[in-house]
């Protein structure tokens, strides 16, 4: 069977995906791996300021290199910007792309201002977890990281149980936030991928995502963007439902229902 592979979200483990991997397991071989600092993968042991999308890529491409054929690459929020690197470095092992929401946050640099606007507010984004960590307070860190990828209060009626099992996990988000925004290769870089490739947006998605995911349909040949609609983002059941099915879609190749996003002038 073909491999797909699943990359999940800052915060997050493998078992984010329990939900897809039960759809796909009847006829892929489905891999949902730990993150550098996740699950059950030790933490980053280099020195902070070192750390790249490139490292986390090497544990990526460790995985892809034993499969015996190139494999479905599915990648959510930060695992997206990790598939993006994957995809853009290593072709040969990606089948076929999906980015669901991706941090792609490098793709704002030298746009418009709108792209500019988004770029600061993710900048104090940012700012604000690296401040939480200076402070040791990482409670009102993952709060702010949280509420932005919810939407406002998403943290404040999180059961108490899990915010605590997320609070130290802040460190690791620094460092996810330090090699998104680090990322090189540009918009230019996108038209050399090769893969058939399904950007997927929340429909209340914020603003830097909403743009990253327009940039890269209208900057990857091929691609198509779909959108994941109901009620909130992507951390409420009912748009993940809908984000899974088509996800599903795209990986089985069946008769597309996603228009091609229309040709726009990208910034190198």
């Amino acid at each position: 069977m073909t491999p797909v592979v699943l990359l999940h979200a800052s915060g997050s483990a493998g078992t984010q995906w329990r939900g897809l991997a039960a759809r796909l397991a009847p006829s892929f071989r489905v891999f949902a791996p730990d993150l550098i600092g996740y699950g059950r993968t030790p933490p980053w042991s280099g020195r902070a300021d070192s750390f790249t999308l490139a490292h986390e890529a090497a544990l990526v491409g460790a995985l892809l290199a034993r499969l015996d054929a190139p494999a479905h690459l599915v990648g959510h929020s930060y695992g997206g910007a990790v598939a993006l690197h994957v995809a853009r470095t290593r072709p040969e092992w990606v089948r076929s792309l999906t980015l669901v929401e991706p941090l792609a946050f490098h793709l704002l640099r030298d746009g418009d201002a709108v792209d500019l606007a988004a770029l600061r507010e993710i900048q104090r984004l940012a700012a604000t977890v690296f401040r939480a960590l200076e402070l040791d307070n990482p409670r009102k860190g993952f709060g702010r990281f949280v509420d932005y990828c919810g939407g406002a209060g998403t943290w404040a009626v999180m059961e108490e149980a899990r915010r605590a099992s997320l609070a130290p996990l802040l460190g690791k988000v620094a460092l996810d936030f330090q090699a998104v925004l680090g990322e090189s290769g540009g918009r230019a870089a996108l038209r050399d991928i090769a893969a058939p490739t399904l950007v997927v947006q929340a429909e209340h998605a914020p603003l830097a995502m909403r743009r990253i995911c327009r940039l890269l349909a209208s900057g990857v040949p091929g691609a198509r963007l779909a959108m994941a609609r109901g009620a909130g983002r992507l951390l409420a059941p009912a748009p993940w439902e809908e984000a899974d099915a088509l996800i599903e879609q795209h990986l089985r190749g069946g008769p597309s229902t996603f228009a091609p996003v229309a040709a726009q002038p990208i910034a190198a």
